[in-house]
């Protein structure tokens, strides 16, 4: 339901500072909310529900706050408690339609729920909507409480806890699947490549334990952003000094937001940073921006190594998922590496966006904050999202062309490294340009040349033994 100025012709009359603003009767966001969507009509892009259940949760958690110093009636406190965790919940995200692209603050969003719990509240007590008795959005809901440290409270709130319960989790269980595949594999040498040219031999289980350890390392990277997100600007309402809110009030609030998210969530040390920077918010980023760039990598390669079938590399089989052309019969694209390499994307030009957005970082507040909420949560649902789907639709699928693999290592020129410590290296290389230009194998020319008893020549040209460090030297 998208309540825009005209679709409804039944209206209530709501009143604000500047005025008179017409609203839908069945709205439950009020006269702010109303004129933000008629100054906004930019994109459609709304706040994701991730940000809406942490705004929730945030309202929560100061009404409880305010409850426990006295400074809210409990009557109208725990019908604000209610009217929170309903919106935390997503039974009242209908009434959310403010733009991204708003004030830089993200006050008409903060308002928006303002209204939407207050009148909520209201119904719940029996009350008139938009009467603004006896719950008022300003004096009641946003008590001790500044759009300039909702707003930011609640992007921590939302990364961290997508990051914690969606991305990490995604991303361990592609880190298993590479993991297994790397000790499933670690029997089959194949040919290496460095500037996609031949290269000695490697195991085909080495590459994906190198896949492994960058998403291991990702993980990592992720975990550290807990000491960062978990500082919290709430309790510095408009500037950073606390104006109008309670001394206690961050404390206890923060506590009782601890307790509904479960993440561990602390004051800010110094709330200036914390409000007038998102340095936090972009260093998530671009951590997110380097798993993305990790999921490339180990994308990329994982369909290069499977190309073909048969004219390409095709030393690994992806699970085959769906036809692949509408015109070429019994072709399959590697689709599910395809959507990871989009959603990677997507994520490192986010990050570009919240870079500049972090800039806008001027004296007391950042006025870029909906945008960059909107960006980091996308590129979170989107990585962990992706990655789930590689994991699931592909990596646990692949097989190896053990024969294929073999075939390569033979006709490789770079099987002659191992002769170097031998026979030296120039004499390696006469080796290695005499197969190139005969079509020979470099087993074929050093047996025809005889530079090597049969069983050292042997023992040397093992690819086994090449992918193991210093057994090829000589004297080994």
């Amino acid at each position: 339901m998208n309540f825009i100025v005209g679709e409804h012709r039944n209206k209530r009359i709501e009143r604000d500072s500047m005025g008179e603003v017409p609203v839908s009767a069945d709205a439950l966001y009020g006269a702010q909310t109303q004129r933000a969507v008629e100054n906004f009509p930019i994109s459609n892009l709304r706040f994701p529900r991730e940000f809406i259940r942490a705004i929730g949760l945030v309202k929560l958690a100061a009404a409880r706050a305010n409850m426990d110093l006295r400074l809210l009636d409990k009557r109208i406190g725990n019908a604000i408690v209610d009217a929170a965790r309903e919106t935390a919940d997503g039974k009242l995200d209908q009434h959310f339609v403010v733009d991204i692209f708003q004030t830089g603050s993200g006050t008409s969003t903060n308002m928006n729920a303002n209204e939407v719990i207050a009148n909520r509240a209201i119904q719940a007590l029996g009350g008139k909507v938009g009467d603004k008795k006896p719950v008022h959005p300003n004096d009641h809901v946003n008590m001790g409480q500044s759009s300039n440290d909702v707003i930011p409270t609640a992007m921590h709130v939302a990364v961290l806890d997508l990051i914690e319960h969606a991305l990490i989790p995604a991303l361990r269980k592609l880190q298993n699947a590479l993991s297994l595949k790397a000790r499933e594999f670690d029997s089959v040498v194949k040919i290496g490549r460095t500037h996609l040219q031949d290269a000695t031999p490697v195991r085909l289980g080495q590459e994906f334990g190198g896949y492994a350890r960058q998403v291991s390392l990702g993980i990592s990277r992720l975990e550290k952003l807990r000491e960062t997100l978990g500082e919290l600007p709430l309790g510095g309402t408009a500037v950073g000094t606390g104006i109008n809110t309670h001394p206690k009030f961050a404390a206890k609030a923060i506590r009782h937001l601890s307790k509904l998210t479960g993440l561990k969530l602390r004051e800010a040390d110094d709330h200036f940073e914390a409000q007038s920077s998102k340095d936090a918010i972009v260093e998530a980023s671009g951590i997110l921006k380097t798993v993305a760039v990790s999921l490339t990598k180990i994308a990329s390669d994982i369909r290069l190594l499977a190309s073909g079938p048969r004219c390409g590399i095709g030393e690994i089989a992806l699970p085959e998922v769906q036809p692949g052309s509408s015109i070429m019969p019994g072709k399959v694209n590697p689709v599910i590496a395809e959507s990871i390499l989009m959603a990677t994307a997507q994520v490192i030009g986010n990050d570009l966006t919240i870079t500049i957005s972090g800039q806008a970082s001027i004296l007391e507040l950042n006025v870029m904050m909906p945008v960059m909420a909107h960006n980091i949560l996308q590129s979170i649902r989107l990585l962990a999202a992706s990655a789930a789907n590689f994991t699931e639709r592909c990596i646990r699928g692949i097989q190896a062309n053990k024969e294929r693999c073999n075939d390569l290592i033979e006709k490789s020129l770079a099987m002659c490294t191992a002769l170097a410590p031998e026979i030296g290296y120039d004499a390696a290389a006469s080796i290695a340009k005499e197969a190139y230009e005969t079509g020979k194998t470099v087993r074929q020319i050093a047996v025809e040349k005889q530079i090597l008893p049969p069983k050292r020549l042997k023992e040397i040209l093992n690819p086994l033994r090449m992918t193991k460090p210093g057994i090829a030297a000589k004297g080994d």
